[in-house]
């Protein structure tokens, strides 16, 4: 039996949450399915898993039903539905801009992260997507951080979104960002600045961050001055590769770290988000040539940074 994706899978959509779904190894075995689901998922608590399993939430990839006696059956799928006691409220709406048949394209607020991740669930744009258009097949081609607004890719069908992948693999998109910075120096710090500035990144000791390293470079960034104005840089920047956090690190390392930024140079707690001081950093256009049509596309956020010159 082939283990890939299936095409329908056996518990629908609900509230814009599809099923997750998980491998029974056959390297480990439990008495009883519920016993692996309790002992994998410890977050989750005993009572909960039981509870959803006895509400007939748990089903195998055939749509059978996990009972609390079922015994474990490896190699076996077994979908559930995710939740959360309680989710923080994100409150910015995303804004759809383009829509055919193969692509959904969206502005995505400051804040909201692109997929299901820790506390966010429903506040998630995947989520809030999938829940407004009904449309289950609905996948992200590509991320920006939750703290980083601006223009979002979907793929609204399976047969031709390995096109689309494949495009932004082969880094045949071109994508401009925005970004506020400090400059002290004016005029004369921003003629100093480099128009490309490259590195190596690489995983930082805290998991959340990244951090340069000695070495070939593995990350390229192009950028440009808009505007100087009152101690700070509005900046154009292009991100030639798509490494985790280049953008934030990059303006670091030159000695002008975005502003607001959570994570950079100082990492603040979590749950501190404060919506009054947004990440200063948009994806703000996104071109290519489309790989189904063949025509070229090109497609511009309508937000705008809080602290951008007027």
């Amino acid at each position: 039996m082939s283990r890939g994706r299936l095409a329908h899978p056996p518990l629908p959509m609900r509230d814009g949450v599809s099923a997750s779904c998980v491998g029974l190894p056959t390297e480990d075995h439990w008495p009883t399915i519920a016993d692996f689901l309790i002992a994998r998922f410890t977050a989750i608590a005993p009572e909960a898993w039981m509870r959803r399993i006895r509400d007939g939430e748990v089903v195998d990839e055939h749509g059978v039903l996990v009972t609390p006696e079922r015994r474990y059956q490896a190699p076996l799928r077994v979908f559930y539905y995710r939740a959360l006691d309680t989710e923080p409220a994100i409150p910015f709406e995303e804004q759809v801009l383009y829509r055919d048949e193969h692509l959904l394209v969206v502005d995505k607020p400051h804040f909201v992260p692109v997929t299901p991740t820790g506390k966010y669930l429903h506040q998630s744009l995947l989520v809030r997507l999938k829940r407004k258009l009904g449309i289950e097949a609905l996948s992200p081609l590509h991320r920006i951080d939750r703290s980083t607004a601006g223009l979002l890719l979907f793929s609204l069908r399976p047969e031709t979104r390995g096109a689309y992948q494949t495009m932004f693999a082969q880094r045949t998109v071109h994508k401009d960002y925005e970004a506020i910075v400090p400059l002290p120096g004016g005029a004369a710090a921003a003629a100093a600045l480099p128009s490309v500035y490259r590195s190596r990144l690489v995983d930082d000791a805290h998991f959340m961050q990244v951090k340069e390293a000695p070495g070939e470079p593995n990350s390229e960034t192009g950028i440009a001055v808009l505007k100087v104005f009152d101690g700070l840089a509005h900046l154009a920047l292009s991100p030639v590769t798509g490494r985790r956090h280049q953008l934030r690190v990059h303006c670091m390392a030159l000695g002008m770290p975005i502003v607001n930024d959570p994570f950079y140079p100082v990492l603040t707690p979590a749950d501190t988000d404060d919506f009054d001081r947004p990440l200063q950093l948009l994806a703000r256009s996104i071109a290519f040539t489309d790989p189904v049509t063949g025509e070229p596309r090109r497609f511009d956020s309508q937000l705008r940074l809080l602290l951008a010159p007027r």
